[in-house]
């Protein structure tokens, strides 16, 4: 017979057969009861009664889970099959990179989110997922021609659109499916002209906020489509590259078509949350400042993106490389401006958000 404080000893083979249901089946671990009280069961009584090692193993599991579950400076690595946990010297939200590589916010584990705090990110995620049929609607990603409505299908990231349709071939913007021309120098699909709601009845309203969140949820969806076809684009670089280093192109000119790319994943994913950061914002002056810093990032960025998915030959990838690599940099340091400028605000307390 065997027992633990308080008193109550069972023979070890219920001992077993209770411990295993307890971590087997219902997934309990530090918290294991004694069968006839409210005394939890020390670890070494369990460790020293359970034979099978896979339930040894599943309960340490759990006691390691709960142990850092109840760390503020620990964290599981998100990676999937990475069984890394993070440490961080100070509580903070931030990018951290595991030894696995993979990088993601030590406050919430999603993908660095430098313009966005956590809170607002997980009530953007939530509602997004609560309006499921304008979410579901959102992810398609066909749209209808604006000349002749022949219905185009986006399988890439940039968002300079070419119709399939070989009688028509208009350029336009996937976004707004404007002309593309006017697009080139002066990306505008990111700003939303809000309606005054003073001159609004309740029905007006509730359209207006509609329209609101379709506009901000359009644009942040669509870099999050541009980021799952990344791998693609990846391979595109790639090929390229080969082809140029067939032809004696140096390698530190062909790599400059990575750099490039990792600089466009880079901005993907920045203004990818800066919509979810714009839709909380309430306007004012210093949304002025983030929208023009948003809007130059989004025209750089376009235009890398068109020029690393072109059909381009090896000889017009050579030519071009250098003016690229200067399009890269000028991202970069758009990119770093919109963030300074957001962080600023949260210093100096002049961001606002209808929560």
């Amino acid at each position: 017979m065997t027992g633990i404080g308080c008193g109550h000893r069972f023979c070890q083979e219920c001992w077993k057969e209770y411990l295993t249901t307890k971590i087997m089946h219902d997934g309990m671990g530090e918290k294991i009861p004694c069968p006839a009280c409210d005394i939890l069961v020390d670890y070494q009584t369990v460790m020293d009664l359970i034979e099978e090692e896979k339930v040894k193993q599943r309960y340490q599991q759990f006691i390691i889970n709960s142990y850092v579950a109840h760390k503020d400076k620990l964290r599981w690595c998100p990676f999937p099959d990475c069984n890394n946990v993070i440490r961080v010297q100070h509580v903070e939200s931030g990018p951290v990179t595991c030894n696995c590589s993979h990088t993601f916010c030590f406050g919430c584990g999603e993908s660095p989110h430098e313009l966005v705090k956590c809170d607002l990110l997980r009530k953007w995620k939530k509602k997004c997922s609560d309006d499921s049929d304008t979410y579901n609607w959102l992810k398609i990603n066909t749209k209808e021609c604006p000349k002749c409505f022949f219905v185009n299908e986006k399988n890439g990231c940039c968002n300079h659109m070419i119709c399939s349709n070989p009688n028509c071939r208009t350029h336009f913007c996937w976004i707004c499916l404007g002309p593309w021309e006017s697009h080139k120098d002066d990306y505008k699909c990111n700003q939303f002209k809000e309606e005054d709601s003073a001159a609004l009845d309740d029905q007006e309203k509730s359209r207006e906020a509609f329209n609101k969140y379709f506009f901000y949820s359009v644009r942040y969806m669509n870099h999050l489509q541009s980021q799952k076809l990344e791998k693609k684009l990846k391979d595109t670089v790639e090929t390229k590259i080969k082809e140029m280093n067939k032809q004696n192109v140096a390698w530190v000119d062909s790599n400059k078509l990575r750099q490039c790319l990792d600089v466009l994943c880079q901005c993907r994913q920045t203004l990818m949350y800066s919509y979810a950061f714009a839709y909380y914002l309430k306007k004012n002056n210093q949304c002025i400042i983030f929208e023009e810093n948003q809007r130059d990032l989004e025209t750089a960025t376009e235009k890398i993106s068109e020029y690393l998915e072109r059909d381009l030959s090896v000889e017009e990838n050579r030519a071009k490389l250098n003016m690229v690599k200067d399009i890269a940099n000028y991202c970069e340091n758009r990119r770093e401006k919109l963030i300074e400028h957001v962080n600023e605000g949260y210093a100096r307390k002049f961001w606002e958000f209808n929560e």
